[in-house]
């Protein structure tokens, strides 16, 4: 059966083809070639200012460059959010990002700003992240927890109704030798053939 897939390249470098970038692609080619419907979102090529306030993020406008973004997001079924970890976290431009947003009337009820766990407004979807990092991935998860990927999980894309999220955390992707690049590659394809 196919799903309305929405990737979202959130790598804050698209001057260059990056792992991300690759992992991308193939998750699209798997994703096209089992008739998924597909749309792309590519963090670095839209321009939209940081929120500096509550009242930015409550009452103020969308920029105008995110009004698609949020169509997309509400017309897909599955979310697959690509991104670098930088200093342990997300990269500030894909985090801004999500604050933008992940605005109140969109991302939840607006008349549920007092308790918006009983009003979320992007039920019905599930995603998954896939994270690049220098580290060993298992590092990354059993040492440090894997904190700030469970904090998105729970903090960003469930506090607003996206579930199951899955994570694929892939490390040491500076020092990647081919064949084991080769392999996560083919593994992405195979999760969007499945739409996963």
């Amino acid at each position: 059966m196919s799903k309305r897939i929405l990737l979202i390249q959130g790598h804050p470098d698209n001057g260059q083809h990056h792992l991300c970038h690759a992992l991308e692609d193939s998750y699209a080619a798997g994703a096209s070639s089992a008739g998924h419907e597909l749309r792309r979102i590519d963090v670095a090529a839209l321009e939209f200012p940081l929120l500096r306030s509550q009242h930015e993020w409550e009452d103020g406008a969308l920029p105008p460059g995110l009004a698609d973004a949020q169509a997309a997001i509400k017309w897909a079924e599955h979310l697959v959010l690509f991104f670098p970890l930088w200093l342990g976290d997300m990269p500030a431009l894909l985090k801004g990002f999500l604050e933008q947003v992940a605005r109140p009337g969109f991302a939840f009820a607006r008349e549920g700003r007092n308790n918006p766990l009983n009003n979320k407004g992007l039920t019905g979807r599930s995603a998954r992240v896939v994270v690049t990092m220098g580290m060993p991935a298992a590092i990354y998860r059993w040492y440090f927890r894997a904190h700030s990927i469970k904090s998105l999980e729970r903090n960003i894309l469930g506090f607003v109704g996206i579930a199951p999220v899955n994570e694929t955390l892939i490390g040491m992707a500076g020092d990647m030798k081919p064949e084991a690049v080769k392999k996560h590659l083919t593994k992405l394809e195979r999760l969007g053939r499945d739409g996963d």
